[in-house]
């Protein structure tokens, strides 16, 4: 592995630093501003769309997307340190550049899995950041780390699906552009094998039987940049049977599928989150005077930030050998490294978050400062996408295999 960036991704990360530092930093104070005047909290912000129409002007646009027909045409490596930038404004630079969550991961699914229609529907306007989508997986009833336990029926009736159930947690959604959910339930509750019993549909978000019911507060947070995460009801939803996303019983892989890229994507964006908390601690340190002397000189205070460099860079050069692993010999072949990254980067991220709020006191949990809303970010990141337990459980199934 080479651990130099290549030309295109050198060039690609000055453009977009300088893009952070003459318009992303700037907008986060008025994007906040902006938004208390709305009519509602999940309208955005119009300096939201200003960023859009720049961030599209440099082609800093669709970053993510492996697919030159679709996106930028990065690999997973080149993307990486990409990611890193923006995680340093979590909230806003992500959607500047079109590159947030969930759009990302349900644009990859239409890109590979959606047919001509679907693509030419839906693809297309989230490309062009025109409308805004949903992933609706997660449900309150059943352990949701365990995908195969969704109990939302999707029953095929003539010549429509009819679904039946209860989402929470799905991202996105309070955003009045959201436009379509994708929807993973059961086609075959009965079938013997449990990864074969689901499927994904598209549902658009104005169909009847579609109720948004209310927004899920994330540690007292209603992430309104994201367009919340809403608990959503769909009270026997009818769908023309070519809403269907591949095919019946290719839900589950589809979602395996969905979530190796992601998880690169969510991982190099808490580094950058990382990366702004050390860099906010170092200004604090420098700046504030207790018993006689600046923290800078206080030692615990310095082995706080050594250590978070220490751990940046480790989790850092995981990241990126997993991205290279996925570009080289596949998700599948990346499959122990993407779970690794996934355990020991939030961790680590929520560890240096956790000091910084320290360092700056009462100003942490604060609104003055950003550290607290990322702490809420990076350790939801420990649930989201499968909670840590699940991939240490079968991380060491791997490992144990070659001893049994």
């Amino acid at each position: 592995m080479d651990f130099a960036f290549d030309a295109t991704t050198e060039e690609l990360r000055a453009r977009l630093l300088t893009f952070m530092d003459e318009h992303v930093y700037p907008a986060e104070a008025v994007a906040e501003e902006q938004r208390a005047r709305l009519a509602s909290p999940w309208d955005t912000p119009a300096v939201v769309e200003d960023l859009k129409a720049e961030a599209r002007r440099q082609g800093l646009w669709n970053l993510f997307l492996p697919d030159a027909e679709y996106g930028a045409g990065l690999t997973n490596l080149q993307y990486a340190p990409l990611a890193e930038i923006t995680g340093r404004s979590p909230h806003l630079a992500p959607t500047a550049l079109n590159c947030a969550a969930p759009d990302t991961g349900n644009m990859e699914v239409l890109a590979q899995f959606g047919d001509e229609r679907q693509r030419k529907q839906w693809l297309e306007p989230l490309l062009a950041g025109e409308i805004r989508s949903a992933f609706a997986m997660t449900e309150p009833e059943v352990a949701s780390s365990d995908a195969t336990n969704v109990e939302t029926r999707i029953d095929r009736e003539g010549d429509q699906y009819v679904i039946t159930g209860r989402k929470w947690y799905i991202s996105g959604a309070m955003n009045p552009d959201c436009k379509v959910f994708i929807v993973m339930g059961k086609t075959d509750p009965d079938g013997a094998d449990v990864r074969r019993q689901q499927s994904m549909v598209l549902v658009p978000r104005d169909t009847p039987g579609v109720t948004v019911k209310r927004a899920m507060r994330v540690f007292g947070y209603e992430d309104h940049s994201h367009g919340g995460h809403a608990e959503v009801l769909f009270d026997h939803v009818r769908v023309p049977v070519s809403s269907l996303v591949g095919e019946e019983g290719g839900g589950f892989a589809i979602a395996q599928a969905r979530l190796g890229p992601g998880r690169i994507h969510h991982c190099m964006r808490l580094i950058g989150m990382a990366e702004r908390a050390i860099e906010l601690m170092c200004r604090r340190a420098v700046s504030r005077t207790a018993f006689g002397k600046a923290l800078a000189q206080q030692g615990v205070v310095q082995n706080w930030i050594a250590d978070a460099r220490v751990a940046v860079e480790q989790s850092r050069l995981l990241v990126l050998k997993t991205a290279w692993l996925m570009d080289t010999v596949g998700n599948r072949g990346a499959h122990t490294e993407i779970q690794a990254i996934k355990i020991a980067t939030p961790r680590t991220v929520v560890d240096i978050l956790d000091r910084a709020i320290q360092l700056h006191g009462a100003g942490g949990v604060s609104q003055d400062f950003p550290l607290a809303e990322l702490y809420a970010s990076a350790r939801t990141l420990m649930l989201a996408d499968g909670p840590d337990e699940v991939h240490q459980r079968s991380l060491a199934r791997r490992e144990l295999k070659r001893y049994v």
